[in-house]
């Protein structure tokens, strides 16, 4: 009988340095997906309390620890690295749907700018900043971190998205003489 191996959706790739940036896989314990149901957000809070997160307002997330609960859309947040059983909301697992990259290094908001519509500087994009954003043509996360970014993205589009950044990450060395 054949013996099944759990792997990480970017397992073999990584680590990777160019120009001083490095991307890297973030294996996560596990993500749940919190819709918060129509009279629900006070449930959702007393059931956060505990776990020393609270639900995030648009654009952030909250974290204690490696546990941390970020902003995914109205009502919806994903909670990475905990469990949490609450009655005002849907909880979905999504821990085998989706893959972290993380990004970090002096010019990581470099390297991202040239495949998000979004403005990564550190002034207008501090830690604790979240935004529901196209990588290139794939859907994803993107979190401001301390020390550089962490993005979902769907598992199935892992490797394309480790593709893109490294490829980013290479031109923006190459132009830096690196």
């Amino acid at each position: 009988m054949p013996r099944l191996i759990t792997k990480s959706p970017l397992a073999g790739l990584w680590p990777v340095t160019h120009g001083g940036v490095a991307l890297s896989e973030v294996v996560l314990e596990g993500i749940t997906s919190v819709a918060v149901l129509p009279g629900g957000q006070k449930a959702v809070d007393k059931a956060l309390k505990p776990l020393g997160v609270a639900f995030p307002a648009p654009g952030l997330f909250s974290e204690n620890g490696a546990l941390r609960l970020v902003w995914t859309g109205r009502d919806q947040a994903f909670l990475l690295n905990g469990t949490l059983a609450c009655e005002g909301a849907a909880l979905t697992d999504q821990s085998d749907g989706w893959a972290c990259l993380r990004l970090e290094g002096a010019a990581a908001a470099d390297v991202l700018a040239r495949l998000y519509p979004l403005d990564l500087r550190a002034a207008a994009f501090p830690p604790g900043r979240a935004a529901r954003a196209a990588l290139g043509h794939m859907s994803s996360v993107l979190m401001r971190v301390e020390g550089g970014f962490e993005i979902l993205v769907f598992r199935s589009m892992a490797r394309s998205a480790w593709t893109e950044l490294e490829h980013a990450m290479q031109h923006l060395a190459a132009r830096a003489g690196a």
